[in-house]
């Protein structure tokens, strides 16, 4: 690998970090490909890894799709292999945060809606430009936007290509969480312990839940919840038992 995707493991946290700060982090083919190999290596260690985070270097997240890519004809060693990458990339069994400053454009705006969290500072700047270049999605967007701000507000933002900011994004829940640019790091880093603190087992089994009952009837999803659920993890004895010690020695 060239380096254009680093991963840092930190306390049962995989972060890997979209490093082309000179380029504004613009997505590439090859940077794909050094995703697409974390990626595979992370969906295999459920044990030692039980959150994903994505950032990027430098100023921004990612400009988007690197244009001079698309101008010179990308050479992909599949048909649709962006769009496949992201796509494993959503369905790992661990939780994702799309940590997001600065520029989050279009093609990063895809990356970005694949994790179960957006995570964005107050100078994040979200929008969708396809129709600027006279492109249409193929890496989710028509999906995953309208699944998050509804159907009539991701028409607005594919129509006009406006830029959505930080606080604007978690009013419209495009992000799920906004903070002051000088905390980002900080309250991210909160963010991730409160999610490790709980049962990985618990939020893979509960992200299978999500996904799979994605579109169903109540009726069909209660039904999948009651007899398809995965029911109590291996660690449920010990974190119970270890919240009625706590309890005994608070009321001593």
């Amino acid at each position: 690998m060239t380096d254009l995707v680093l991963r840092t493991d930190r306390d049962g946290a995989a972060i890997l970090t979209l490093n082309r700060p000179d380029k504004l982090n613009a997505l590439n083919v090859e940077l794909f490909g050094e995703l697409d190999a974390h990626v595979r290596a992370i969906a295999g260690q459920t044990e030692t890894v039980g959150l994903v985070v994505v950032k990027g270097a430098g100023r921004c997240f990612s400009a988007g799709h690197d244009l001079s890519d698309i101008a010179t004809g990308e050479k992909l060693p599949e048909p649709f292999f962006q769009s496949k990458v992201i796509e494993r990339l959503a369905d790992l069994p661990q939780p994702v945060i799309s940590a997001v400053h600065g520029h989050c454009y279009t093609g990063a705006l895809e990356l970005a809606l694949a994790g179960d969290i957006v995570f964005a500072a107050e100078d994040a700047r979200f929008a969708d430009t396809h129709a600027k270049w006279a492109l249409t999605p193929v890496w989710g967007m028509s999906q995953r936007l309208p699944r998050r701000v509804g159907t009539y507000r991701a028409r607005e933002m594919m129509l006009t290509c406006r830029t959505v900011r930080g606080p604007e994004a978690a009013a419209i829940g495009l992000a799920d969480f906004c903070v002051p640019d000088a905390e980002f790091d900080h309250r991210l880093a909160q963010l991730c312990a409160d999610i490790l603190a709980n049962s990985w087992f618990s939020h893979r089994a509960n992200k299978r839940l999500l996904r799979a009952t994605d579109g169903l009837t109540l009726s069909e999803g209660l039904a999948h919840e009651i007899y398809r659920g995965e029911g109590r993890g291996p660690d449920m004895a010990e974190r119970i038992a270890g919240f009625q010690s706590k309890s005994v020695k608070q009321a001593g």
